[in-house]
């Protein structure tokens, strides 16, 4: 069985229910039909990283991007030195 895929829209209403008082984890979960941790590991994730959660399958959070940007400039520098 394969896990349920939901795209940042339907988890970011989800987690505004939530923290808007309309709604408890568990009973959202209870409606959506997935576990409690799962909706609050949402809740965690939005209130950490707010408009940047759940960037979406095989993106990045602006600063995971801007690291990773980081690393191979690094990785590029440190091979051309080598070379020289």
């Amino acid at each position: 069985m394969g896990q349920k895929k939901f795209d940042k829209a339907f988890k970011e209403q989800a987690v505004l229910r939530i923290l808007s008082g309309d709604s408890t984890a568990s009973v959202t979960a209870k409606e959506l039909g997935v576990h409690y941790t799962t909706v609050r590991d949402w809740v965690k994730s939005y209130k950490q990283d707010g408009i940047s959660a759940f960037p979406g399958s095989g993106n990045l959070k602006p600063e995971d991007e801007e690291l990773r940007k980081l690393r191979k400039q690094l990785a590029d520098i440190k091979e051309e030195n080598e070379i020289l």
